[in-house]
């Protein structure tokens, strides 16, 4: 591939756990990892088992020997990639790692959690790379070309997404988000409520939606979970996930022009997601939007500069 490329690669758009099955090829089976190459410098978001061919990919080539990775959050199917991320055990790499927590060392022992006894047998004192852990000044990144600025989203647990601008475009990413969550609880806690409290409520859900847009809005690419089907939803409310048509629905009011549903059920097999996704264009073509979506597809490479 030529260096002079500046692209989006998915390495890995599955939620939840791999699903490494013949009826999943097509989609992809690797948990979450998205790379971000610009100019030569290297973001990746997530570091789930997609990380891992990533890692192999680098070893190929000695033009870059730095990167930045960006967690979202530290479920396992944004983290268990690392322990297999070959660049960290090399020395010579530098690897910056940044994710939720309140300082350097927290961040630190949230990542390195998952590599001690009795879970994993090799610890991160193992990596021989220059390690970095970062944090960020009012919520905010640099690394090379990117300007990366965090907010919260909402998944169990402290979980961010990203606002990443780039050569004057803006790609929004985020893996894991329940954009009905606080539909759920007005549905959940109406009976309890009087008017005055329900009209109350029901503002802060406009102001809550207004704002959660305003983070998305304009933006060239947004890459945002997608996971289940109206039906699956509604067993799962609460749990931290989106339905795909609501993910749909938020990108066009936010006047996305590129939206690629991504963490998908590992459930879900290639001839459902890709029916998903005919339903999605169905929705956006009723509504004569400009909004082109898209299944993030493993391999699937986007090329910034066109978009």
């Amino acid at each position: 591939m030529s260096g002079t490329l500046n692209y989006i690669r998915f390495w890995g758009v599955r939620g939840s756990y791999p699903a490494p099955f013949g009826s999943h090829l097509r989609v992809g089976g690797n948990t979450s990892c998205v790379e971000l190459r610009v100019d030569n410098h290297i973001l990746v978001c997530d570091g789930g088992t997609g990380i891992i061919p990533l890692g192999n990919s680098l070893m190929t080539q000695t033009d870059i020997k730095e990167l930045t990775i960006i967690i979202t959050h530290y479920h396992w199917d944004h983290i268990s990639g690392l322990p297999f991320f070959v660049p960290a055990f090399v020395p010579g790499w530098k690897v910056n790692l940044f994710g939720p927590g309140d300082s350097r060392q927290e961040i630190e022992k949230r990542i390195a959690g998952q590599m001690i006894d009795p879970y994993f047998p090799v610890e991160v004192e193992m990596w021989l790379a220059d390690i970095n852990y970062l944090i960020t000044h009012n919520n905010q990144l640099s690394y090379g070309p990117f300007r990366i600025e965090t907010f919260n989203v909402h998944h169990p647990g402290s979980t961010f997404g990203y606002r990443i601008f780039v050569h004057d475009k803006l790609i929004v990413y985020v893996s894991d988000n329940e954009l009905s969550f606080i539909d759920k609880f007005i549905t959940l806690r109406e009976p309890e409520l009087d008017k005055k409290e329900l009209e109350l409520i029901r503002h802060m859900q406009t102001e809550e939606r207004n704002k959660a847009l305003d983070s998305f809005r304009n933006a060239h690419v947004v890459i945002h979970d997608a996971q289940y089907t109206p039906e699956d939803y509604a067993k799962k409310r609460g749990w931290g996930h989106s339905c795909y048509l609501d993910t749909a629905q938020f990108a066009m009011d936010a006047n996305v022009k590129h939206l690629y549903l991504y963490h998908v059920d590992p459930g879900y097999n290639d001839s459902k997601v890709e029916d998903l996704h005919r339903a999605t264009a169905k929705l956006v073509h009723e509504q004569n939007s400009s909004l082109e979506c898209h299944i993030a597809r493993e391999g699937l490479i986007i090329d910034i500069d066109k978009l």
